[in-house]
């Protein structure tokens, strides 16, 4: 018999046909990759008006902040200013999509989300509900700002 190697035992983003999976509350499940290719890829398989909602936030970001860098990590995506860290990431739930600014304190207003990291706060944007004036307001603010330079 066969041995298998480490890597055989690792779980694949995609299934036997090429489709990306959806993890628990409809976020895909994106290979940790550098880049606009895996942004887009994240974007493309949001389920429903999520979709529409990654396109419109990208779109936002990219126009805010010409130079922004993007990456997957955690099957979300992430947006960065090179030397100055990421300031910004979304993540989809069931009913809504989450978007953490890393350094969302220091943001005027806040986004209305907060936990146990005191720096980070979130806005959860549900169907319908996308303030798009405000997000970029905060995307302009927080780019401005040194973010997390933790990968």
């Amino acid at each position: 018999m066969a041995r298998k190697t480490k890597n055989a035992y690792k779980k694949s983003s995609e299934n036997a046909d090429g489709e990306v999976r959806l993890l628990s509350g409809g976020n895909p499940q994106i290979a940790k990759a550098d880049g606009d290719a895996p942004v887009q890829k994240y974007i493309a398989h949001m389920p429903g008006w999520k979709s529409d909602l990654g396109r419109q936030l990208d779109d936002l970001i990219v126009r805010t902040v010409p130079d922004v860098r993007k990456a997957v990590r955690w099957n979300s995506p992430w947006y960065g200013v090179e030397g100055e860290g990421w300031f910004v990431s979304y993540h989809v739930f069931t009913r809504y999509v989450k978007v953490t600014f890393v350094n969302g304190a220091d943001l005027d207003p806040e986004p209305p989300g907060s936990g146990k990291d005191p720096d980070s706060r979130w806005v959860d944007i549900y169907e319908g509900e996308f303030d798009e004036e405000q997000m970029e307001e905060w995307v302009r603010q927080s780019s401005a700002i040194p973010g997390w330079d933790g990968f």
